[in-house]
């Protein structure tokens, strides 16, 4: 019997699905159309031994003319547990404000039932948390008319995975050739109930990539298996287009820096029992040394020559809702499954030129997950000094010029990227 949801035959359903997906490409909503992004305008900025926090300083130095410079990079990612952000919700506690990239993972920011998984995407829902990040980036804009603001330059969701990644006003020049890919892993090893979400850019001469992915769950033996299948599977299905001067790669290991981040489900291996009384004193060496995440970059062969910063955390799953207390050690109900704590969301990198030095966690009670939050500094190559431009890039003109297309906090759109629709 072939099953039907709203009279439609759900064979048809799943071949409409898949074919949408077009694997690299730029269907994705941002502030700024790409194709206003710089193609060939790339200023020279000067290198410095620390991360810029200054954004005048960040794209341009006169005393100095190197080679290289730093820029701060931040990376969160949170499964949201199919909970809608509320209005007034608050994350700036979660926020590092003195960066210069921002880049957001969420995983089940809906719900992943049949009508979620085969339908189109939700992008009121994006467009609550795109306004919540807006919102708290921002937050200072009007207190300091010299603090730049932050824009939105790539926004993509699949199923229940969004990445949004945000950029200062000033590095907009030097942002170019933004993409997406989306590969789905989840349902007959396609659907993108799990998969990934990648967005690749360059920046000055150096090309980034990010990978937010939802992994398979699973807490029995052997499930490691299907969550390393899918890190094979992302990594040889995502395509990205070469770019107009055929100067990017189409494969995610050979971009210059590569961040993976998200719901990777890595669990524990040990017994629920021994996992539950090693968190409740704290013994995070002693359970580290039995995670599957740790085992497979330290021994494994799909992640060999990944890096992980020091996991110095509670594990970030799972929680009751609403509390501080790991789900099986409270009330539940009847015939629900136990799931031991365990670190299932991460994020870790490849590639020399990252340098991580802040890796934690925020506690926001929202989902039965915990966000996890990082900042890298990015070593970024730059081109030849064009010095004749500087002061118009640092004017005031060029102020105005850019708060023609500034969008407000409270509007509930962000503007589109080239080839595409507001469907997410």
């Amino acid at each position: 019997m072939v099953r039907k949801q709203g009279g439609v035959m759900w064979p048809r359903l799943v071949a409409n699905k898949i074919l949408r997906k077009q694997l690299g490409s730029n269907n994705f909503v941002a502030d700024f159309p790409s194709n206003d992004v710089s193609e060939g305008l790339v200023l020279e900025t000067p290198s410095d031994d620390q991360p810029s926090s200054n954004p005048t300083s960040t794209v341009f130095n006169q005393q100095k003319d190197t080679s290289t410079h730093k820029y701060k990079v931040f990376v969160s990612t949170w499964n949201v547990g199919g909970v809608e952000p509320q209005e007034d919700m608050n994350m700036e506690d979660l926020i590092d404000t003195s960066c210069d990239i921002y880049v957001f993972g969420f995983q089940e920011i809906v719900p992943l039932k049949a009508s979620n998984v085969l339908g189109s995407e939700n992008s009121k829902i994006c467009m609550k948390w795109n306004s919540l990040i807006r919102e708290a980036l921002n937050k200072n804009r009007h207190n300091n008319i010299k603090d730049p603001h932050f824009y939105c330059i790539v926004s993509k969701q699949m199923v229940g995975i969004l990445v949004s990644i945000w950029i200062r006003s000033n590095l907009r020049p030097f942002i170019r050739n933004p993409s997406v890919s989306c590969v789905g892993c989840g349902i007959m090893g396609c659907l993108g109930n799990k998969g990934s979400v990648s967005v690749r850019f360059r920046l000055h001469e150096t090309s980034f990539c990010f990978v937010c992915t939802h992994l398979a769950s699973g807490s029995r033996e052997g499930d490691e298996k299907l969550r390393n299948s899918n890190i094979s599977d992302i990594l040889s299905r995502t395509s990205f287009p070469r770019g107009p001067l055929l100067d990017l790669p189409r494969k995610i290991l050979d971009y210059d820096r590569v961040i993976f981040l998200g719901d990777l489900n890595y669990r524990i291996s040990l017994p629920e029992a021994t996992t539950r009384s090693l968190v409740d004193t704290r013994e995070w060496n002693t359970l580290l040394k039995h995670d599957q995440l740790m085992m497979e970059l330290k021994e494994g062969q799909v992640l060999e020559g990944w890096n992980e910063g020091a996991v110095e955390f509670a594990p970030t799953y799972k929680y009751c809702p609403n509390s501080d207390v790991y789900y099986g050690c409270c009330p539940g109900k009847k015939g629900e499954k136990k799931r031991a704590p365990a670190w299932c969301d991460r994020i870790i990198w490849r590639r020399e030129g990252l340098k991580q030095y802040v890796y934690n966690r925020g506690e926001s009670k929202l989902s039965d997950h915990r966000p996890v939050n990082a900042i890298f500094t990015a070593e970024v190559r730059l081109s030849r000094t064009l010095r004749g431009y500087h002061s118009f890039f640092l004017s005031d003109r060029f102020e105005r010029i850019s708060s023609q297309f500034q969008i407000s906090s409270t509007d509930n759109f962000l503007r589109k990227g080239r080839s595409t629709s507001l469907k997410l």
